[in-house]
């Protein structure tokens, strides 16, 4: 199982929001690709990015912070918030990220979304955020009545390479993931499903490694901030 470290970028700062709340910030680093090179260099095979402020507008506002951590590091990287049509897919694609995360959409315009995994084969994950087992869109600001499982089982013959799925409640709270919902959600599509939302311990960790539902991987991102888990201990634990 991968572990993927989270960059929450807002204002070109790396963040974490409480909950989804944009005016709950916690600024924990003013140099994005600074951060993110202390992952690497920690070990870490992807970083998972999020441009927050994008998400609100509907198109890329951290651009500067994203292209200067894909310059500066050699992991493959996947960035999601405001990527909403063809162009802005292919324009992240040709600046050597590895994958776009696509969620507002997904529920929009789920035609852009087979036609963006049709022409780039293993670049294209939909994102799917929730609470209560609903769809949250445009920075988790809408809510929707879009069950996840539904629209995950829509997108079985599409070919994204994975789902991301987010427990909105769990986001940032160091509450734990909610397990049982994401291995459900694991077994009910043969799409590889990617855990976020209050990873906060090893412990948790390992618990969703053992879920029995074939994780491709988890996000942590307070938790690597705090220091409540040690990146190149999960990893050696993991690999373990």
């Amino acid at each position: 199982m991968i572990l993927y470290p989270a960059i929450d970028l807002k204002d070109g700062k790396a963040v974490r929001l409480y909950k989804g709340e944009m005016d709950q910030a916690t600024v924990f680093n003013d140099d994005p690709a600074a951060q993110a090179m202390e992952f690497v260099d920690a070990g870490c095979e992807w970083l998972h990015l999020v441009d927050l402020n994008g998400a609100f507008a509907g198109e890329p506002v951290n651009a500067a912070p994203v292209e200067a951590i894909l310059e500066r590091t050699k992991v493959p990287a996947q960035l999601g918030g405001g990527i909403r049509d063809m162009v802005t897919i292919d324009r992240w694609l040709s600046k050597g990220l590895a994958r776009v995360i696509l969620g507002t959409v997904a529920v929009e315009n789920p035609a852009l979304v087979r036609e963006a995994a049709r022409a780039f084969p293993g670049q294209v994950a939909v994102g799917i955020d929730a609470r209560d087992g609903r769809v949250a869109t445009k920075g988790w600001a809408t809510e929707t009545d879009v069950m996840v499982t539904d629209l995950a089982r829509s997108f079985e013959d599409a070919g994204v390479a994975a789902i991301i799925y987010t427990d909105i409640n769990r986001d940032g709270a160091m509450q734990g993931p909610n397990i049982d919902t994401t291995a459900a959600l694991a077994r009910t599509v043969s799409i590889p499903v990617i855990a976020s939302g209050g990873v906060s311990s090893l412990a948790d960790l390992i618990a969703l490694r053992d879920c029995g539902a074939q994780l491709n991987g988890a996000i942590s991102g307070r938790a690597l901030y705090d220091g409540a888990l040690d990146l190149r201990a999960a990893l050696a634990a993991l690999k373990a």
